[in-house]
């Protein structure tokens, strides 16, 4: 009996983690010489749940955020704690994509796997940009094929890649700002196309799960997971 209720409480914390998520709220589109802000939650977007930094899990809240201008290597900005969030600003300096990332690999493992956690957002200072892959630094990404702000009921497309290849039929979860999420497959390319019926914010969530071992921290391991995030904006 006690065994079956151990299993039972890890089987709930895990299901816990795959549900929360790491991801980075900015505008999609920027101006040269004036203050992007930028903040990064944890939780579940769907149910508009964002833990208070205290209830993050493990030391998720020791992420660093890196920035990568136009032409320079990336460089790692300032995070503010707020109540449930963590504030960062940076001002372009000219036209281009500038890539916000996070990857952080959570210090202790969930039962015996280890959880890493990637967000990536896109801002376009300029015209908008098609959005090239190889500029983006995290393992694993799922991200709109282009860098603007989307109107309702037009398409979208999205594309998923780990280690710069195609993520090919692989799901991909999209959550609405009306509560609403849908689970959509990648193609051969890695790229699913939707048309979003509501304004606001849409994030977006892929993940691997590799039953590989290996050590973390000096402890084992017997399997690891991914877990990356993006997200965009719709007007009317």
């Amino acid at each position: 009996m006690k065994s079956l209720l151990l299993a039972l409480l890890l089987t709930l914390g895990t299901s816990q983690l795959f549900a929360h998520a790491l991801w980075i709220e900015t505008a999609s589109s920027g101006k040269a010489g004036t203050a992007q802000q930028v903040k990064i939650f944890y939780g579940e977007y769907v149910s508009n749940e964002r833990e208070e930094i205290a209830k993050w899990y493990s030391d998720v809240k020791d992420f660093t955020l890196w920035l990568t201008a136009p032409g320079k290597e990336k460089i790692k900005l300032n995070t503010v704690p707020g109540s449930n969030f963590y504030l960062a600003n940076f001002t372009p300096e000219g036209n281009g994509l500038y890539i916000l990332s996070v990857s952080h690999e959570a210090a202790e493992l969930g039962g015996t796997t280890k959880y890493e956690f990637l967000s990536t957002a896109v801002v376009s200072v300029g015209k908008p940009n098609a959005i090239d892959h190889t500029t983006i630094p995290t393992s694993l990404n799922v991200y709109t094929m282009e860098a603007k702000n989307y109107k309702v009921n037009t398409t979208v497309q999205l594309k998923a890649l780990v280690a710069g290849k195609p993520l090919i039929k692989k799901n991909v979860t999209v959550f609405s700002p009306e509560g609403w999420s849908k689970e959509m497959k990648t193609d051969e390319a890695g790229v699913i196309t939707f048309n979003p019926i509501w304004p606001g914010r849409y994030v977006l969530e892929v993940s691997t799960f590799e039953e590989t071992p290996g050590s973390h921290r000096g402890k084992a391991y017997t399997a690891a997971w991914q877990g990356a995030t993006s997200s965009f904006e719709v007007s009317k």
